[in-house]
């Protein structure tokens, strides 16, 4: 099997899918824009060959990339990046090169349009929010008119929580009016519930092979707009409830054969239209592995390998190296960030929380937005021990 990783040196871990690709017997070939010497050396373990490219935005570049591999190697069987922002480049060099394997452009629209995936979850059974396409004043005062303040406006086509707002009075809007961004922008009525999601491996017949879940009790929009702290963490177990919906999401967006962390709302209180307190309605659907270092989440909550998961779908269509039947745990996830300052000290929650610390990590620029400037993460197994890591890492001077 000729295997094409799109991106393979970002995020930082993203190695681990090549290893396990490797250890499964494929062949695996990087495409990336960064320089060979400074492509960390566990993954030029992993690789038979790299091609470095100036962008992987320039469609001539990857283009030829492929083109050379598929000289030197023969026909490629798979393309894939794993990475939200190159999911439209992936399903064109599929689509270009007759690789049947994953996402073609045909199935793009459905999960990078806000406005489209709310047809597949309509679909597969889910309540969603009511929208409004953004146009003009007039069209917006009609659609608040019908569902009430607050709305919420974000990219049609974005990704994360990135230009995301909460609109709370006709000040706010007139305001977005009066500096209209260029993009289609969605508008919806305001769900109050709190964001779960359901993430995992789906096979070629879009059946999860391994589901989890992770529970963010704050809003990624609500961080982002304040400047705020992210805390989340990865369940012990799935809630029924979800499972379902999550099962009948994967089937109705037709997600074969890939990663996916679909979002939704837990309903805070009854909503009319939409279910009672702790039903689930749609938020959006990402078709690859959560953002940062969730993977790795995954893996010490559940006592499993999600890379291996994966590298097992690609190469067998099932799982066959992991043992799903592991122990559960909560694992927390809990961020800084510059230029605040918190009561306790990077030193004082090393030394307190050492027995059980599985990742302390600088994020990247790139994720820093999102998920703060210095993350840690540990493994417990109690509501209250999880409560009381973040409240320890987070409390402010």
């Amino acid at each position: 099997m000729n295997f094409v990783f799109v991106s393979p040196h970002f995020p930082r871990t993203y190695w681990n899918f090549c290893d396990r690709l490797k250890r499964n017997g494929a062949n695996v070939l990087g495409i990336g824009d960064a320089a060979y010497d400074s492509v960390p050396d566990e993954l030029k373990a992993c690789l038979t060959e790299y091609y470095r490219v100036n962008s992987l935005a320039d469609r001539d570049e990857m283009t030829r990339a492929m083109g050379y591999f598929t000289f030197r190697y023969g026909k490629i069987d798979w393309v894939e990046s794993n990475n939200e922002f190159w999911l439209e480049g992936d399903a064109q060099l599929r689509t270009d090169f007759n690789i049947t394997t994953g996402a073609q452009n045909d199935f793009i629209d459905r999960i990078k349009f806000k406005s489209r995936m709310k047809e597949s979850y309509i679909a597969a059974g889910v309540p969603v929010a009511r929208h409004h396409m953004v146009k003009d004043l007039a069209g917006a005062q009609a659609f608040i008119k019908e569902v009430g303040w607050p709305v919420i406006v974000k990219p049609d086509n974005g990704c994360g929580a990135e230009a995301t707002y909460k609109l709370k009075n006709e000040a706010d809007l007139k305001a977005f009016y009066a500096d209209l961004p260029q993009e289609q922008y969605i508008m919806e009525e305001f769900i109050d519930g709190t964001i779960v999601s359901f993430d995992g491996v789906a096979d070629s017949h879009c059946v999860p092979l391994f589901c989890t879940s992770n529970y963010f009790p704050t809003p990624i929009m609500d961080i982002v707009n304040t400047n705020g702290d992210l805390a989340y963490w990865t369940l012990k177990e799935v809630p029924a409830a979800l499972r379902k919906a999550g099962f009948a999401t994967i089937k109705a967006f037709g997600a074969k054969s890939r990663f996916f962390h679909c979002e939704f709302f837990q309903l805070n209180k009854a909503k009319k239209g939409l279910g009672k307190k702790g039903d689930f309605v749609a938020l959006e659907v990402n078709m690859r592995p959560a953002g940062g270092y969730t993977p790795d989440m995954i893996n010490f909550a559940n006592s499993v390998d999600c890379y291996q998961i994966w590298a097992d779908m690609v190469c067998f269509d099932e799982v066959r190296n992991v043992d799903l039947n592991g122990e559960k745990h909560f694992c927390v996830y809990a961020a800084r960030r510059d230029g605040k300052v918190y009561k306790h000290t990077h030193e004082e929650i090393l030394e307190k929380y050492a027995p059980v610390l599985k990742m302390c990590e600088r994020l990247p620029d790139a994720l820093a937005m999102d998920m703060g400037n210095q993350m840690y993460t540990v493994v417990l197994d109690t509501p209250a021990e999880r409560d009381a890591f973040i409240q320890f890492v987070q409390e402010l001077a």
